[in-house]
């Protein structure tokens, strides 16, 4: 009933996207061209596709060979303009992502920057940085800046091929987009995801020629404390009632995996990328002290953390009882090479027109 009653709304955002689209496909609105390796992670949902963990394995895979940059937008930041962060941002002056991908990598450059197209201008005319490929999040329907490779990622626990557009579905923008991709990477897929199961979501897709398609899962670490040199009061988690805390696009993989292991789940769910505040530390405060168990321990995601550490007031011994789970995204079988070479490949041939693009597009 509620798609129903939002259809008419959906269809003139999809006639708004597509009208936008035709633009730029026409040539009427610009789109910037770099000649330097600019790799733009993306999805057509609202919500978590596994944008940070996929973004961190680029910036690990190539950041031993290469000076790599990573440009956002800053999502709900206090500041405007471009941004470059060091080790002292934090979520208001730069956004949660950027501050746990700089927290995570401390030697990449990390900026923000809402035109995404001066962002990669004010970096690569950087003298002291010396960029060699760009790496940009949450840029697919950026269409401002025309990158090199094209990452769109697809949750497959929600898959896209029954949704609809916003505000009755989760779609940014019609499915057809998915052709502006150069690599699509299907993420939180089962780690056993069968042959012909990827053959039925490569024929729905209709993949073209110049696609290339992959299928990751998710790894996730070990619990580890928010303070360093913490430890758990026993080793086995099936004494422990966990308090979750989540502000995450899509929590239920996470509750899927974390259930099993522990004796009881309190879960507090907020929005994506949701700004926590006193009253929610008092609210997980006093959750936390109504569990009767000793043993017992405040759960959440990296992402998270940053957000909540960042709080203002937090009482005294709050951080002693926080705990996170980091993750990290693997391909399924024999992909990673495949995934590794042609990225690298293109990084290596085109990192050096760079100093030429450089040399002639000074601001």
């Amino acid at each position: 009933m509620r798609e129903i009653l939002l259809f008419p709304l959906s269809f003139l955002y999809g006639l708004i996207t597509s009208f936008r689209n035709f633009l730029y496909d026409s040539k009427i609105l610009k789109q910037h061209e770099f000649d330097i390796p600019v790799i733009s992670v993306g999805n057509l949902t609202v919500g978590g596709t596994g944008k940070t963990p996929h973004a961190e394995y680029l910036i690990s895979l190539l950041k031993k060979d290469f000076k790599i940059a990573f440009l956002s937008r800053g999502y709900k930041r206090k500041t405007k303009g471009f941004i470059l962060a060091n080790k002292n941002s934090g979520v208001n002056d730069i956004g949660d992502e950027p501050v746990q991908i700089k927290q995570k990598f401390p030697d990449i450059t990390v900026a923000v920057c809402e035109k995404r197209a001066v962002g990669i201008k004010k970096l690569i005319n950087n003298d002291t940085l010396n960029i060699d490929a760009i790496i940009l999040d949450d840029a697919f329907q950026h269409r401002s800046v025309r990158p090199n490779i094209n990452i769109l990622l697809i949750d497959y626990t929600q898959q896209i091929f029954n949704d609809s557009l916003l505000p009755a579905g989760r779609l940014r923008e019609s499915t057809r987009a998915k052709y502006r991709a150069n690599f699509i990477i299907f993420t939180k897929c089962p780690p056993q995801l069968k042959p012909i199961d990827q053959r039925i979501i490569k024929n729905k897709l209709d993949i073209r020629p110049y696609q290339n398609l992959f299928f990751t899962d998710i790894v996730y670490g070990e619990i580890s404390p928010a303070e360093k040199g913490r430890t758990l009061l026993g080793n086995d988690m099936r004494e422990y009632t966990v308090l979750l805390i989540t502000g995450i696009g899509n929590p239920k993989p996470l509750l899927s995996y974390i259930e099993p292991q522990v004796g009881e789940i309190i879960h507090l769910q907020y929005a994506d990328h949701y700004k926590y505040k006193t009253p929610d530390i008092e609210k997980i405060q006093n959750q936390y002290d109504a569990i009767e168990s000793s043993y017992k321990m405040i759960l959440t995601t990296e992402k998270d953390l940053v957000r909540l550490k960042s709080t203002p007031g937090l009482p005294n011994g709050f951080m002693e009882k926080l705990y996170y789970i980091p993750i990290e995204i693997r391909f399924l079988e024999r992909m990673k090479d495949a995934f590794n070479k042609r990225i690298i490949n293109y990084v290596t041939e085109n990192r050096s027109n760079s100093k030429l693009y450089k040399k002639n597009n000074k601001l």
